[in-house]
């Protein structure tokens, strides 16, 4: 299996197909295919070897889905940038992974400048923007325009696809390791899975740097559909790809489908008859929002898919039958479904024994889809997957039909607006203000964000601190959606016997009354 294998499939049997619309273009499945072979040439002839790291970091854009072919096309490795993140963890990912070439649009042309000297891997910047073309970068249409085809590496099965970064226990960023087997496994069960019929056309709504939205997109290539891409998500752009190139399905996370239905531009006439079916993951919806979604979209399935970076992303799916009024009648709104094709996902004790139905335990999955590793990290490979299970950091039980209902995270983390945000990075930023002495980070309830970071600070003698500048202060290290939005300074953190900080204390006050301890 190889990521690059649909494209060639489509090609050979609907050349002249729409493969994507951006910004009031179409481009054919044989047009795209020929400038995928394109850039992949203009990678080799900038030095790109066999394994070799590029990186992007730019919007959503039709040159976008054509560095996600060209760079496997080519024999070379993914590694997207997250667009949200600080230039700090930018240039940590870039140098982490040796990243020899890197695209950039004109968004974010001032960080890549800010970055490129610091970046001793980096020998090439590839300006993919519409604008001027900045002093010391080539330019995307021109290196295309002056390359030659070149055929498909087909690097395949076990090679390395890609390098995802996620958030780290420790303070910094994991490069999450797929193969070609990893990523088309988990495409192809979500395709078993029926969330890419024939003559679709899947929305790019979500931003292309993240895994859940090239995992989702998945399965429409296998099908030869269509894709529609927006530079990132807004309600109004949403509605206006849906009813122009006629959208059938779409990833939105929890917050995205509350502002969709939220938005003014709800309320005018439209038509969104093609849409049939919106994903959502990161978080369960709150009947709320989902009673208010239905009632917008009528006729359009909701489906949940719960994963991680590291499995590619799928491991379990909640269909849309358990969505209806009937499926919450039966109490299978809460759950976060069941195991997906090709995949096992069990609840596991500590010494990793299968807990009796009904107990709470660690969900652990084992499948194709389970990554290689982190990238030049062995131990942290080691303990997150264990006789080829992936040990996930969720706590949850299973019901007699299989069924996870998940109820905490084992691992430090907070899911806000579908972001996963480690404790310890956002600790390791606060405590390099001169003012904090000591620091413990937690996730609070939010009915906009699902979560919210919240900081218990216990301050240096004599020093005093605002919530304002201790934000600004994060800012420049973390990015802006891991910095706290609460603060509170408290004489001392609760502390175990063994000098451990009891985030639970932390946390009771905030989630009491609730059935979750997440959100």
């Amino acid at each position: 299996m190889y990521l690059t294998q649909a494209l060639h499939r489509s090609v050979q049997q609907r050349p002249d197909k729409a493969a994507l619309r951006f910004a009031g273009r179409t481009c054919s499945f044989r047009e795209y295919a020929e400038r995928v072979a394109r850039l992949a040439g203009t990678l080799q002839a900038l030095g790109m070897q066999t394994g070799d790291r590029v990186a992007m970091l730019a919007l959503n854009s039709a040159r976008y889905l054509e560095y996600q072919m060209a760079v496997p096309w080519g024999g070379g490795v993914l590694n997207p940038c997250n667009i949200r993140w600080s230039a700090a963890e930018i240039l940590y990912s870039l140098e982490d992974s040796g990243s020899t070439i890197l695209l950039v649009d004109e968004t974010f042309r001032s960080l890549a400048e800010q970055i490129r000297d610091q970046a001793k891997s980096l020998r090439e910047v590839i300006y993919c923007g519409d604008g001027a073309l900045p002093a010391g970068m080539l330019g995307y249409e021109g290196l295309i325009d002056a390359a030659s085809p070149v055929p498909d590496a087909a690097r395949r099965d076990e090679d390395l696809a890609g390098i995802f970064y996620t958030g780290g226990t420790t303070g910094f960023p994991k490069g999450v390791m797929l193969s070609h087997t990893n990523m088309c496994s988990s495409g192809l069960a979500l395709h078993a899975e029926h969330l890419a019929p024939p003559d679709g056309c899947y929305l790019h709504a979500a931003p292309m740097f993240h895994l859940a939205d090239m995992g989702l997109a998945t399965p429409h290539w296998f099908e030869g559909n269509t894709h529609s891409i927006i530079p990132m998500f807004s309600p109004e752009g949403v509605l206006n790809a849906i009813e122009s190139d006629h959208v059938t399905h779409i990833l939105l996370v929890p917050t995205m489908i509350q502002m969709l239905v939220d938005h003014p531009a709800m309320r005018e006439p439209r038509d969104l008859s093609s849409l049939k079916c919106i994903a959502y993951g990161a978080s369960p919806i709150s009947e709320a929002v989902l009673n208010c979604a239905i009632d917008a979209f009528p006729g359009v399935d909701f489906v949940q898919a719960y994963g991680m970076t590291e499995l590619s992303p799928l491991a379990t799916l909640n269909p849309a039958r358990n969505h209806t009024a009937e499926g919450r009648k039966l109490g299978k709104l809460r759950s976060a479904g069941r195991a997906s094709y090709c995949m096992e996902v069990r609840i596991v004790d500590a010494d990793g024994t299968e807990a009796p139905r009904g107990t709470v335990g660690e969900v652990a999955v084992r499948g194709p889809n389970v990554m290689q590793g982190y990238w030049n990290k062995p131990e942290l490979t080691a303990a997150a997957v264990r006789d080829g299970w992936m040990h996930t950091g969720d706590d949850a039980y299973t019901g007699d039909d299989g069924y996870i209902f998940v109820v905490d995270r084992l691992k430090d983390m907070i899911i806000s607006g579908g972001e996963n945000i480690y404790s310890a990075e956002v600790e390791n930023a606060i405590t390099q203000h001169p003012a904090v002495a000591a620091c413990a980070v937690i996730g609070i309830p939010s009915e906009e964000w699902g979560e919210a970071v919240h900081a218990a600070l216990v301050l240096k003698p004599g020093q005093d601190i605002r919530t304002e500048d201790l934000i600004l202060h994060c800012k420049t290290l973390i990015a802006n959606y891991k910095c706290p939005r609460s603060v509170a300074i408290v004489d001392a953190l609760p502390l175990s016997g063994a000098g451990k900080v009891l985030k639970t204390k932390l946390r009771e006050p905030f989630w009491q009354d609730r059935q979750r301890g997440v959100a």
